[in-house]
């Protein structure tokens, strides 16, 4: 895990940062893991980071109708 990802935020400078992560996605794969260890912590290994954002970008581009 990053180690900024998991520090608690020192002052306004650090909640905008954590904010900002949160805005642009780049905790996800934190957040996932969270996720995972309070619901499926038995269920075996989480995804890597690698195969976390495959999946993601995935989920996100299939099905996509375009008009062009």
């Amino acid at each position: 895990m990053d180690r900024f990802a998991s520090a608690e935020p020192c002052g306004l400078l650090g909640r905008l940062w954590l904010g900002l992560r949160r805005l642009t996605g780049d905790d996800a794969y934190d957040r996932y893991l969270a996720h995972w260890r309070k619901c499926h912590g038995d269920a075996g290994p989480p995804l890597s980071r690698a195969a976390f954002y495959a999946a993601e970008l995935q989920r996100r581009w299939n099905g996509i109708g375009r008009c062009c």
